[in-house]
């Protein structure tokens, strides 16, 4: 069944998972009370949908992009196609650190915000950013010069290798944006500014990335890296607009403190 069969492989084993947890849920000795009753719908749904909806409807419209994008790149041809693929694949790798960070910054600052500490909050924000920093000016070296050392882990094609490198060379600036954008982005989804997140990720994906990719991939003289520079130009117009957000929200709960004084 070649790709189907893994496909298929994917799913079996996350509905295990998903199986094998619910079991030891209710097995396992918990503070609390759990009961089939308990797998309801209740009012918190609500608020889950609320807080959710936007970030689904965001990914799922970001994973479009990623199809429209390889669209974009198949135009050059099949080197280019097979390079910007074996590309992709450190991308994801050196997205790991942002995106670890932005799911645990969701977290710690959801807890601070409960406990009405917003400056830990906003602290935490900081940190890591500054962490992100220092593992996206690594990434962004070792992409750098040693890019097509990376690709061909992948590939024994020179001219994939080649294309790889290409690619890579423009998006390496992204390391180092997405440092401080995914940061930014789990502080607002601490504070349940979902809505927010999603509005901005799409403006930088469907406003400024994918169209800028297709002008890029439309020219006589294109090519992958410029092709790849879309993503750091597009994150960063993110960054824009999330520092301009910050600076609202802040600016509104102050407003918020001094009227509740």
């Amino acid at each position: 069944m070649d790709a189907a069969g893994a496909a298929l492989a994917t799913v079996f084993a996350q509905t295990v998972s998903a199986v094998c947890a619910v079991v030891m849920l209710l097995r396992k000795k918990l503070p609390f009370a759990l009961s089939r009753k308990d797998f309801r719908l209740n009012p918190q749904c609500r608020a889950f949908l609320r807080i959710g909806l936007p970030l689904a409807l965001q990914e799922c419209l970001t994973q479009f992009s990623f199809l429209a994008l390889c669209a974009f790149v198949n135009r050059l041809g099949l080197e280019a196609s097979s390079g910007y693929g074996v590309a992709s694949k450190i991308v994801n790798f050196a997205m790991l650190v942002p995106s670890a960070l932005m799911q645990s910054m969701a977290s710690f600052v959801s807890q601070n915000v409960g406990a009405g500490d917003q400056k830990r909050a906003k602290r935490s924000m900081f940190t890591g950013i500054g962490v992100g920093l220092v593992f996206g000016c690594a990434v962004f070296a070792l992409v750098m010069v040693w890019g097509d050392v990376l690709a061909g882990f992948f590939s024994s094609d020179p001219a994939v290798i080649q294309k790889g490198f290409d690619y890579l060379k423009g998006f390496a600036p992204e390391t180092i944006a997405t440092a401080v954008l995914f940061s930014m982005v789990g502080y607002f989804n601490g504070n349940q500014k979902t809505l927010w997140v999603m509005i901005q990720g799409l403006t930088q994906t469907l406003l400024v990335r994918l169209p800028l990719a297709y002008f890029m991939s439309i020219q006589p003289n294109a090519s992958l890296t410029r092709i790849g520079l879309a993503a750091p130009i597009s994150t960063l117009v993110g960054v824009v607009l999330n520092i301009g957000f910050y600076l609202y929200l802040n600016h509104s709960q102050k407003a918020g403190r001094h009227a509740g004084a």
